[in-house]
């Protein structure tokens, strides 16, 4: 029965967003994503019209996975076979949830960027540019530390496996050599999503779990970080 009061509207409609919530793992993050995004712009103190633009942008990204939510849920009331026509209602849904996501990204790039790449960069400065050598010594430690963790662990063979992924450890090992090499908040982001691409496509292929990914990861960097701020102090 369509309900006839407000209230009874107004709890219906929270019933949908928590189905949603629950149920899809993609709004879940969205709107973890979107607390973030949201304290960060309350710790940078953005102006009121960048945070009316964020909050339009953030409303948008939520607006559209629930209704790629409601398409798919209806679909599947209709019919549970496979149909083509089914699968592009779905795939629409889905890349309107993509195109408002790629809009949210932008706008939060060009507002937050100009706050936090000043921030950024005097960090990169704090731990400093590393010599051709502390480059070359960070790299060799990575790949004895993947080593020694995988012969202990006694998981996995040289490319394939183990308790740590060697390849997500060096791609963040180089990731960061650059970042501190060039200073440049740009060159360090595409650079970083490099690094994740190749450590996404490990766990594509089903050859490390993202436990595995994030452990070398974080190898990769910490050692590449301690070794750079080594090398500073004894220089």
């Amino acid at each position: 029965m369509k309900p006839t009061r407000f209230i009874d509207s107004l709890n219906c409609a929270i019933d949908g967003v928590l189905y949603a919530a629950r149920t899809q793992k993609h709004l879940r993050n969205h709107f973890l994503a979107a607390a973030v995004v949201l304290l960060c712009a309350l710790f940078l103190k953005v102006t009121a019209v960048e945070f009316i633009l964020l909050a339009i942008s953030i409303s948008f990204v939520l607006f559209a996975e629930l209704i790629n939510t409601a398409v798919e849920v209806t679909i599947d009331l209709i019919t549970i076979e496979f149909h083509p026509m089914a699968k592009i209602a779905k795939d629409v849904a889905a890349g309107s949830v993509l195109l408002s996501v790629t809009g949210a990204l932008v706008t939060g790039y060009l507002i937050l960027s100009s706050y936090i790449f000043p921030i950024y960069k005097e960090l990169l400065a704090v731990i400093g540019t590393p010599l051709e050598m502390a480059a070359l010594v960070s790299l060799l430690v990575v790949i004895i530390a993947i080593i020694l963790l995988k012969a202990l662990s006694g998981q996995g063979r040289p490319f394939h496996g183990g308790l740590v992924s060697g390849h997500a450890a060096i791609a963040f090992s180089i990731a960061t050599l650059v970042t501190l090499s060039t200073q440049d908040p740009i060159i360090s982001l595409l650079t970083i999503a490099l690094a994740v691409m190749v450590s996404h496509s490990r766990l594509l292929m089903h050859i490390h779990t993202l436990k595995e990914i994030v452990f070398g990861a974080l190898t990769g960097l910490g050692i590449t970080v301690l070794v750079t701020i080594l090398f500073r102090w004894l220089s």
